[in-house]
C-alpha cells in the first residue's frame, strides 16, 4: 500500500517549542522503513477546533495517508462535540492517525494483506483514540480548574500578578503592525493568536493617542 506520512507538531503557547518532537517522530518513521514527507507545526491550544495547520494537513492528505503525532493530545484536548466533528472529518477522508503513545496505532504503518486483521486493528485503534481524547480533555479541564483555584488563592493573599508578558513577541507584533501587516500574516509569521495581536494593537493605539 502506498501512502504518505504527515507529521503534526503542536504546542499550546509561543513560549513552547512545537518542533521539539520532530526528531523523535522522524526516527520512529525511519525505524519502520518510512519517512515523514511533510511537517505541519503551530502554536495553538489543543482545546480549540480552529487550528489552521492541522486543517491544512487534513486538506492535503489523501485516503490511506498517515497523520503522525507524538501524543494523542497533540491532536485533541477538545470537548466531545468538537472531537466528534474532527474525527468525522478524519474518518471521511480515511486518514490514519498514528501516535507514539498509542502502540495499537503503530500497526497501521506495517504492511498487511489480511483484511480482517486490518479492520480489527482499525476498530481497536478508533476505540483507543476516543478513550485517549477523553482522557486528554479531562486532564485539560482538571489543570484549568487547579489554575483557577491557584489564582483565586493568590488574589485573596494579594500575590496574584497575572500572566507575564512576552515582551519580545509583543515587540515583533508591534513592528509588523506598524508595517501594515494583516492579522493573518502576523499569525503565520509568529505563530501567535489573534487575541494577542489585538492586545498589542490596542496598547499601540493607546500609546499613540497619549502622545497627541
Amino acid at each position: 500500500m502506498t501512502y504518505r506520512i504527515y507529521g503534526y507538531l503542536r504546542a499550546s503557547t509561543n513560549e513552547q517549542d512545537a518542533m521539539r518532537s520532530q526528531a523523535e517522530l522522524q526516527s520512529f518513521a525511519e525505524s519502520l522503513g518510512s519517512k515523514v514527507c511533510s511537517w505541519f507545526s503551530e502554536n495553538e491550544s489543543g482545546a480549540k477546533l480552529n487550528r489552521p495547520e492541522l486543517f491544512k494537513l487534513l486538506d492535503i492528505a489523501a485516503a490511506g495517508d498517515v497523520l503522525l503525532v507524538e501524543h494523542v493530545d497533540r491532536i485533541s484536548r477538545l470537548n466531545k462535540q468538537d472531537w466528534e466533528s474532527l474525527r468525522q472529518i478524519i474518518n471521511n477522508k480515511q486518514i490514519r492517525i498514528v501516535a507514539l503513545d498509542l502502540p495499537t496505532s503503530h500497526q497501521l504503518l506495517r504492511a498487511s494483506n489480511d483484511e480482517f486483521t486490518d479492520r480489527m486493528l482499525s476498530a481497536i485503534n478508533a476505540m483507543m483514540l476516543d478513550m485517549l481524547a477523553a482522557i486528554s480533555r479531562k486532564d485539560y479541564e482538571d489543570r484549568r480548574k487547579r489554575q483557577q483555584q491557584g489564582i483565586i488563592k493568590a488574589k485573596s493573599e494579594g500575590k496574584y500578578k497575572g500572566r507575564p508578558i512576552n515582551h519580545q513577541l509583543h515587540r515583533k507584533i508591534h513592528d509588523l503592525l506598524s508595517d501594515g501587516k494583516s492579522y493573518s500574516y502576523i499569525q503565520d509569521m509568529l505563530g501567535c493568536s489573534r487575541h494577542t495581536i489585538s492586545k498589542v494593537k490596542k496598547a499601540k493605539a493607546t500609546n499613540v493617542s497619549g502622545l497627541c
